[in-house]
């Protein structure tokens, strides 16, 4: 079945909040507030400044998303676009839809004339790390930190 590319639009809010429990509790066991989590996504809707999901549909079905967020970059005067909040449903996994989403995000960034394209993922992720490799990114050379208020 063909995975058609879109922008998500307010009617997807639903499964994006619902993809974010799930993919939370997959990857760190973490348990979302839903209430919270639902304003988070919300937000993205009522200030684009804060970025914007892309959902596949298979079939004409939602199956998965991702986030992209931006990060001003003064050493390279443009802007780096992060992927975040990605989720493809199980049963659409291994089946190229989040090379569909990456590819769609890389062509729209280009278009827009972003930097280039970040993620983060889990250390222990190595099958996504192979994705993400697979589609030609390269690890970098920094570790995250994080303080949380």
């Amino acid at each position: 079945m063909s995975i058609a590319i879109r922008p998500a639009s307010r009617s997807d809010i639903a499964h994006i909040a619902q993809w974010n429990l799930a993919m939370a509790w997959e990857t760190e066991q973490k348990a979302l507030d839903a209430a919270v989590l639902e304003r988070g996504v919300i937000a993205v809707f009522d200030e684009p400044r804060r970025g914007f999901y892309l959902v596949a549909d298979r079939g004409g079905e939602p199956v998965g998303c991702l986030l992209v967020t931006y990060e001003w970059s003064d050493w390279r005067a443009g802007d780096f676009w992060w992927i975040q909040s990605v989720y493809v449903v199980d049963s659409a996994r291994r089946e190229g839809v989040f090379r569909r989403l990456y590819e769609d995000a890389q062509q729209r960034a280009k278009q827009a004339g972003a930097v280039g394209l970040r993620l983060y993922v889990e250390t222990e992720n190595e099958r996504a790390q192979r994705t993400y490799a697979g589609l030609g990114m390269e690890r970098c050379h920094y570790f995250m930190y994080e303080t949380e208020f």
